[in-house]
């Protein structure tokens, strides 16, 4: 599992549908991240972008339980989504600078997991589920 930071401006666009993909930069952080998608592992940056690059070609690398989190906190609301990753450049709209490339998540299916309702309670806000956490016994 992935879990990446997103603005809840973005968060709330996915979970709408009103935005169909997250961008990336193309940095050495981030390819260490999206490396470990593959059944091999490339060992640098540049091994990393030419990898994705080729499958970008062939319609992308099938990604699944990314986590998309609106902060740090385990209790932020977050989403879970499952598409493609590839490398492109991203609609200005959604966040994009014109003409740069990023990783591209295309994003095929939402599922909203684990807030506390009481951290997304806002009006006409529909809270995520509440997923209970039980606490190891020592």
């Amino acid at each position: 599992m992935l879990i990446l930071p997103i603005k809840r401006k973005w968060l709330e666009m996915i979970r709408h549908n009103e935005k169909q993909e997250e961008y990336r930069a193309l940095t050495p952080y981030y390819s260490t991240r999206f490396r470990k998608l593959f059944t091999y592992r490339p060992m640098s940056n540049a091994q990393t972008i030419a990898a994705i690059r080729a499958a970008s070609s062939k319609g992308g690398i099938p990604v699944r339980d990314i986590v998309l989190r609106a902060g740090y906190s385990l209790l932020s609301p977050a989403i879970m989504v499952k598409g493609t990753l590839v490398i492109g450049k991203g609609k200005p709209e959604w966040g994009a600078e014109p003409g740069k490339e990023y990783y591209v998540i295309r994003i095929e299916e939402v599922e909203d997991i684990i807030t506390d309702s009481k951290s997304y309670a806002r009006d006409g806000d529909t809270p995520f589920h509440l997923i209970e956490c039980q606490q190891e016994k020592e």
